[in-house]
């Protein structure tokens, strides 16, 4: 299973397994981080997930859906590196993977 470095709100990293086929979303919630709000269960209808992914690993995610762009243009906290980690699959291409989990707005 692929390590995964999570960074929280205060900026406290943890390393977690994330296995492979799950979402993003579902190993980052599973793994016990409440500040994921993940209110629509990976619908993609609500920006909850919002994470700021590693620069080094944004090729090697999914392209983003129409959906997933309209959805984060709502973000105060949207960057260049922002996708919903409900639409990231987690692959082992992400192995050592650093994602941030955004602010709430």
């Amino acid at each position: 299973m692929p390590q995964i470095v999570v960074v929280n709100h205060s900026g406290e990293e943890t390393s977690v397994e994330a296995a492979e086929g799950v979402s993003l979303m579902e190993a980052i919630r599973d793994n016990g981080f409440d500040e994921l709000l993940a209110l629509c269960g990976g619908c993609c209808s609500c920006a909850t997930c919002h994470v700021h992914v590693d620069p080094a690993f944004i090729d090697k995610l999914p392209k983003m859906s129409e959906d997933e762009n309209d959805l984060l243009d709502s973000s105060d906290h949207r960057n260049a590196y922002s996708r919903l980690s409900c639409q990231v699959p987690v692959t082992a291409e992400l192995e050592g993977l650093k994602v941030t989990i955004a602010p709430e707005d």
